[in-house]
């Protein structure tokens, strides 16, 4: 006798076959053709807008990720924007990272990274890497260049984007920042306080941004008639180890400031350590000053009192500074980045200053109520 063979159970082999997600089967959801669909991912601006919205929606619905390398070998553009900084270890640099790519991605721009570490072997490495992926435009935020290094892009008309200072020829864009209406706020504010004794600590010397704070702290001195005393400016590299070792040799000084200024937060920070570690209680007995405003400025112990450049601000001018240049819509040659003062409470009166103003109620000698 035969034997009856198990039915097969239901399942795997009634499943419907899974549908391929790709280009057409977005153009088939959203009724349009292919070439519309395509045209669309690659953010042709001739597309109708209605067909573009069915489009996207469509791709939504299918959670369909198009293929950016396959787009760039049929739109002959990578729609790649390069981003080079100094570190990432600095909260600035991140911050800066962050709103560079959210301002790219809604303009329909990928981003890629590159990090120098200060160091001008890397700053070629990473233009070789943009190259490479074949960046259709550069935003060099190391706060410093190497001209010979921008020519590589200059040759291959790659659009560059950099701060404070590069070369005036086509292709190009400045993003200038105005350093010294901050530091001259910050100075004026300690010098309301009643501070005459103000040390700086910079940052490297080699940067343009460095130096352009340094001679911003150095004439607002002079604007208000402080005097600057050399020995209380000291040279930083911008880290926290910086601003504890510049702080070692302010305090070794024969006279010790009442107020510290710093060329970046990290330096500020690396300050208040310094401080913390030797007894002087800030800001009873030391104001300091930073610059960025970088996040963790708002949560140092005391919170700290910081000259803001805004991080976004960087990022939306150097974005559409390239874009100016990539879709021909007159970009400008400079874009200007403000900087203001906020007060937080690492600045405060210099000890003993308030010893000699006359309190409330109370005839002090030699005042107008003597007898």
């Amino acid at each position: 006798m035969a034997t009856k063979r198990p039915k097969k159970k239901s399942g795997s082999a009634s499943r419907p076959a899974p549908v391929a997600m790709d280009i057409n089967a977005v153009a088939k959801r959203a009724g349009v053709s292919i070439a519309t669909v395509s045209r669309t991912i690659n953010h042709v601006p001739t597309v109708d807008p209605q067909l573009a919205k069915r489009v996207w929606e469509a791709i939504n619905e299918l959670n369909y990720f198009p293929n950016t390398q396959a787009r760039g070998l049929v739109s002959g553009r990578s729609r790649l924007l390069g981003l080079i900084v100094s570190e990432i270890t600095n909260p600035f640099f991140p911050e800066l990272i962050q709103g560079f790519e959210e301002v790219a991605v809604e303009s329909g721009y990928e981003i890629l990274v590159s990090s120098t570490n200060y160091d001008p072997n890397r700053m070629s490495l990473c233009i070789r890497r943009m190259l490479e992926r074949n960046a259709e435009g550069v935003a060099i935020m190391t706060f410093g260049i190497e001209e010979p290094l921008l020519e590589q892009l200059a040759n291959r008309n790659v659009p560059i984007v950099t701060v404070d200072v590069g070369p005036y020829r086509p292709g190009f864009s400045l993003l200038k920042v105005d350093y010294r209406h901050g530091i001259r706020q910050g100075v004026q504010h300690l010098a309301a306080l009643g501070h005459r004794k103000i040390a700086f600590i910079s940052g490297p010397t080699r940067l343009h941004s460095a130096q352009s704070r340094l001679s911003a702290f150095t004439s607002s001195l002079n604007e208000c008639g402080i005097p600057s005393d050399p020995a209380w400016v000291v040279n930083g590299d911008h880290t926290l180890e910086g601003g504890i070792a510049a702080m070692e040799k302010v305090l070794a000084g024969s006279r010790v400031p009442t107020a510290v200024m710093c060329s970046n937060d990290m330096t500020a920070i690396g300050v208040l350590h310094k401080a913390f570690r030797a007894g002087l209680r800030v800001p009873a007995e030391l104001s300091v000053i930073g610059f960025d405003d970088i996040h963790m400025a708002r949560v140092t112990i005391p919170p700290l009192t910081s000259i803001h450049m805004s991080r976004l601000d960087l990022a939306r001018a150097a974005v559409m500074a390239l874009r100016a240049h990539l879709e021909g819509t007159s970009p400008e040659r400079e874009y200007k980045i403000d900087t203001y003062l906020v007060v937080r409470e690492t600045t405060g009166y210099p000890q003993g200053s308030m010893e000699d103003l006359p309190i409330a109620g109370i005839r002090q000698p030699g005042g107008p109520n003597a007898k």
